[in-house]
């Protein structure tokens, strides 16, 4: 079992079941959707339990790199199948596999047409994006991310809520398409003065600093569209009010971490002179970020278009806290992708439901629901709590410890950044008092039903995630704990600083 591929197991079993819905064969349409729902279920359900092995089994306090799977790819060009994770991709992963059941529970009664294709794409999708997290080739690493589009850009464009879902899927898609072409360039320009892909290799390699320069501008360029990053947000709020519920989950879910993985695992300890120099322009664009964006939220009418801006101001925190390489910083913008993995994902999951109901996501349409849906209502409460950052939820830890960082750092940065706490309270209070408190007016919402037992089952595990990531914080940051370390380490040994004697003793 020591040498079992579990990371190439949990990688493709998505992929083999969407090979098995692929070949379901019916003359009763709804016989192979509904046989396509199940097996769906199935394949990421079985998926999420192989990938629990990957935590139990994970040594804590190690920094190298687990469960390392090695095969030649192209051995002429020195590009193989190389696959490992360390603390910090590893807990993407499960997050990866935790939402993708929850989606296609999510889509159970929501979507009706081409439901077999529908499920294949989720579970491609998340065969790409577990793939991602786990490559340690720049190659493989390359056509997992970018191999994410293509589902995602057919899951809006297709089973998209909204009229101009064609338009946001094609904006999507060239925004991020943009960005990693010049990636691309940046991996070519590696290759050559490297001779390999290999991360771990790559990591050792010494890069010149005007090369380091012109190599963290291109990957900038595609990591800065994926957080996404003002001013190249815009294609957010498009794709999320335009796709379905279940895309909602995974663009906010995941999508958004992908950016600021790459900037963890490429930039910041390939290139640290680069790092260094460029750091200001990430607060500037961060600190923009949430203030401007918390701003606009506030201004929205549309219940998913406010959380989609708010993924956006929340995301600020997490390119503040990664790049003020503190152990707190690091620490909380890891922490504070994970939380708002899994409450930005509930939030649009409590879209869904009323949408579901009213096929309306007018804010206006709504008020009073606490009278005639109360469980609804207190779920809806504790993930805005979540979102505001209350402490003994999730986005309290995250939060704190990247402000904690900011502060050790710059404290202007810090301060500026603190603005967007209050206005984060504001925007999501505003937000639930609208739809959750009033009276009961409108005469079209009294037959709303409130939560069923597949709705009360998508949510029970996120809220006991929010409050296990809230009260026991020390159970995911010793995880993740090593990796963090050695990537401080490493950052200040290669700009010849001391190496602070809290990591020098570790």
């Amino acid at each position: 079992m020591a040498n079992f591929p579990w990371l190439s197991v949990v990688t493709f079993l998505p992929l083999l079941g969407a090979l098995f819905i692929f070949m379901t064969r019916s003359t009763d349409p709804e016989v192979v959707a509904e046989n396509s729902r199940y097996m769906a279920l199935m394949a990421s359900v079985f998926t999420f339990v192989a990938s629990l092995f990957i935590w139990f089994k994970f040594e804590r306090g190690s920094a190298d790199f687990q469960f390392v799977e090695r095969v030649d790819w192209f051995p002429t060009l020195n590009i193989s199948y190389h696959m490992g994770v360390d603390g910090i991709s590893m807990m993407f992963v499960l997050l990866s596999t935790l939402l993708i059941p929850i989606c296609v529970l999510a889509s159970w009664r929501s979507i009706k047409v081409r439901v077999k294709e529908y499920m294949i794409a989720f579970l491609i999708l998340e065969t790409m994006m577990v793939g991602m997290f786990c490559a340690l080739d720049y190659v493989l690493f390359y056509v997992f991310f970018e191999g994410v589009l293509i589902p995602m850009f057919i899951i809006i464009g297709i089973w998209g809520s909204g009229e101009r879902r064609i338009y946001a899927a094609f904006k999507f898609f060239l925004f991020t398409l943009a960005g990693s072409v010049l990636m691309l360039l940046a991996l070519l320009a590696m290759y050559l003065q490297a001779g390999t892909t290999d991360i771990p290799t790559l990591l050792a390699t010494d890069f010149s600093y005007s090369m380091q320069r012109w190599l963290w501008l291109a990957m900038f360029a595609s990591f800065a569209v994926k957080v996404p990053m003002w001013p190249v947000h815009t294609w957010l709020p498009d794709a999320h009010v335009e796709a379905p519920t279940a895309g909602s989950v995974i663009l906010a879910g995941v999508l958004l971490k992908m950016g600021g993985y790459g900037f963890l695992r490429f930039s910041i300890p390939m290139l640290p002179e680069a790092t260094e120099f460029f750091t200001p322009l990430v607060y500037a664009l961060s600190v923009i970020a949430i203030i401007y964006t918390s701003l606009v939220a506030l201004a929205q009418e549309d219940m998913k278009k406010l959380i989609a801006y708010s993924s956006v101001a929340h995301m600020g925190f997490v390119t503040i806290g990664m790049f003020t390489m503190t152990v707190q910083g690091v620490q909380g913008s890891i922490f504070q992708m994970l939380s708002h993995g899994i409450v930005s994902a509930a939030l649009f999951l409590c879209v869904g439901v009323v949408y579901e109901r009213l096929h309306s996501r007018e804010i206006s349409r709504f008020g009073g629901l606490v009278n005639i849906m109360p469980k609804y209502a207190l779920v809806f409460m504790i993930f805005t709590l979540a979102a505001v950052g209350l402490p003994g939820t999730s986005g309290f830890v995250g939060e704190f410890l990247s402000l904690v960082g900011a502060f050790a750092a710059n404290t202007w940065v810090g301060a500026l950044a603190s603005i967007g706490v209050v206005l984060g309270a504001a925007y999501m209070l505003w937000l639930y008092r609208r739809v959750i408190f009033g009276e009961l007016t409108k005469d079209d919402l009294k037959g709303m039903l409130d939560l069923g037992p597949r709705e009360v089952a998508i949510f029970v595990p996120l809220i006991a995630l929010v409050f296990w990531m809230g009260i026991y914080p020390s159970s995911f940051i010793d995880v993740m704990g090593a990796s963090v370390d050695k990537l401080i380490a490493d950052h200040q040994l290669a700009l010849g600083e001391t190496v602070p004697a809290v990591l020098a003793g570790r």
